[in-house]
C-alpha cells in the first residue's frame, strides 16, 4: 500500500541556511567514509533519555544506541566508574593480572547464572570467539573431523561485520564484493524447528541464534520455537549459542530474550549494554568446561579485559539491577506498545514488541517518517528499509514516555 501524498510525513527542509550543523556535515562528508547514512543532525550532549545537538536544540533518544545505552546517557554512577579507573591504571594487556578482571568475571558470570566469562572488546569479536569455541568443543569433545564442523545460523540474521560474519549473511548488500568467505555455516529459516532438524548433522558444533532478530525488523520467532530449539540442540550434542547483544541485558523486558521462554543456552555472547555506552566491552559467558577449551595463547586481545572496560562494566551491572532496569523495561513497554497498537495509519503494516523493544513495519519506506519523528524532537532510526525501531532507554519515566507517544500520534494521526 501507498500513501497519498497528504498523508506522508513533513520532512526537515533543505533549503534551510547555513548552520553549525551544515558544518559538521559537511567535514564528516569531505574526510570521514561514507559507510553510514545517519540523519541529519550533530550531537554534541547527551544526558539520561536526552540528546541536545550543536543547534542547542533537544531531543527524546529512541534507538539507544543500538541498545547501548540501556542505563541512560552519562549515567553518574557510570561516569564516576570511569573517571576513577582512569585515574587509576586503564590497560595492562592480558600479560599481566590487574585488579578489575575478577571482579568483573564474577558479577557477569553470576548475572548471567554461569560459570565463566572471556571478555572481548566489540561484538562482532565476542561473535568471533564464540565460533572459535564452539568448532574447538566440535573437534575436541565432540569428535567432529577436524575442519569440518559446521554451524547452523539463521536467514536475516546480523552478527556483525567481520568477512566471517558476513560471509554467512543472507543480504546481499552485507556480503556484496567482500568474498572470499569462510566454510561451514548453514543457513535455515528463522524460526523453522523443522529447517534446523534437516539440517543437524554429525558435523554441526552449534546454533548460533539472535532470540530477536532486531537489524532484520525487530522480528520474533514462533512462540516456542526457542523451548523447541534448546530440546533439538541437547538431545543432538549440538552447543545452543545465543547471540543477545542488542537483546540481553534487559531490553526485552527481561535479563535475556531467551528468558521468556526459560531457555538457557550454552553460551551467551554479550556487548552494548554491558559497558552502558561508556566503552566498548563484550563477552562470551559459558560454562567452565567450555571456556577451558581456551589455553594461553591459543585466543586472545591485548584490551580484552582491560581494567577500564572491566570498572564501567561491572558497573553498568550494578545500575541495572540496582535501578531494577529489567523490570522497567518490562512496564514501560508494554505502554509504548499498547501505544503503538492504537496508531491508525494506511503506512502501518504491523507493529510488534517486547519491554523496550519495538517495531513499527511499514508498507514503504521508513525514513521519512523518521525524520518526521525528528522533526518533532523524537531520535529513531529505519532498519531494514521499511521498519522503524523504537528503544529508548530503560531508564525512560512516564512523561518522557509520553513526549515518544505524542509525537508518534502527531505523525501517525493522519489517516
Amino acid at each position: 500500500m501507498t500513501t497519498t501524498t497528504n498523508t506522508m510525513p513533513h520532512t526537515m527542509s533543505h533549503t534551510r541556511s547555513h548552520t553549525r550543523t551544515d558544518a559538521f556535515i559537511a567535514q564528516e562528508e569531505a574526510f570521514g567514509a561514507h559507510n553510514y547514512r545517519p540523519l541529519d543532525l550533530v550531537v554534541a550532549e547527551a544526558q539520561g533519555v536526552w540528546v541536545t545537538d550543536v543547534e542547542g536544540k533537544r531531543y527524546l533518544d529512541c534507538l539507544s544506541a543500538y541498545s547501548a545505552v540501556n542505563q541512560g546517557h552519562a549515567h553518574p554512577r557510570l561516569v564516576a566508574a570511569l573517571t576513577a579507573q582512569a585515574q587509576r591504571v586503564t590497560l595492562t594487556s592480558r600479560a599481566f593480572r590487574n585488579d578489575q578482571l575478577g571482579p568483573f568475571s564474577e558479577a557477569l558470570a553470576r548475572f548471567c547464572g554461569m560459570e565463566a566469562v572471556l571478555p572481548m572488546n566489540t561484538g562482532a569479536e565476542a561473535v568471533e570467539t564464540a565460533i572459535k569455541l564452539a568448532r574447538r568443543w566440535a573437534y575436541r569433545v565432540k569428535g567432529v573431523a577436524d575442519g569440518e564442523a559446521e554451524i547452523i545460523a539463521f536467514t536475516n540474521n546480523f552478527h556483525g561485520r567481520t568477512t566471517t560474519l558476513v560471509g554467512f549473511s543472507s543480504e546481499p548488500s552485507y556480503r556484496a564484493h567482500f568474498g572470499p568467505f569462510a566454510p561451514g555455516f548453514r543457513l535455515v529459516p528463522f524460526g523453522d524447528i523443522a529447517a534446523v532438524r534437516a539440517a543437524m548433522t554429525s558435523r554441526t558444533a552449534a546454533v548460533l541464534i539472535e532470540p530477536v532478530q532486531c537489524e532484520a525488523g525487530v522480528l520474533f520467532p514462533p512462540d516456542g520455537f526457542l523451548r523447541e530449539l534448546a530440546a533439538l540442540c541437547a538431545r543432538e550434542a549440538v552447543l545452543l549459542i545465543a547471540d543477545e547483544i542488542q537483546t540481553g541485558l534487559g531490553r526485552t523486558g527481561a535479563k535475556f530474550a531467551c528468558d521468556h521462554e526459560g531457555v538457557t543456552p550454552d553460551v551467551y555472547v554479550l556487548g552494548k549494554a554491558l559497558s552502558g555506552g561508556m566503552y566498548p566491552v563484550s563477552a562470551v559467558v559459558s560454562s567452565r568446561a567450555l571456556l577451558d577449551l581456551f589455553e594461553p595463547g591459543s585466543h586472545g586481545s591485548t584490551y580484552g579485559g582491560n581494567p577500564l572496560g572491566c570498572a564501567v562494566a561491572r558497573e553498568a551491572l550494578a545500575v541495572l539491577e540496582d535501578e531494577q532496569l529489567v523490570e522497567r523495561s518490562r512496564a514501560q513497554g508494554a505502554e509504548l506498545l499498547r501505544a503503538l497498537q492504537a496508531l491508525r495509519h494506511p503506512a502501518i503494516k504491523a507493529v510488534r514488541g517486547r519491554g523496550l523493544l519495538c517495531a513499527i513495519e511499514l508498507h514503504e519506506p521508513a525514513r521519512p517518517w523518521c525524520e518526521a519523528l525528528m522533526a518533532r524532537g523524537v531520535l529513531c532510526k529505519e532498519t531494514h528499509g521499511t521498519v522503524i525501531r523504537l528503544a529508548p532507554p530503560l531508564v525512560i519515566g512516564d512523561a518522557e514516555l509520553a513526549v515518544c507517544v505524542e509525537a508518534l500520534e502527531a505523525v501517525f494521526g493522519g489517516a
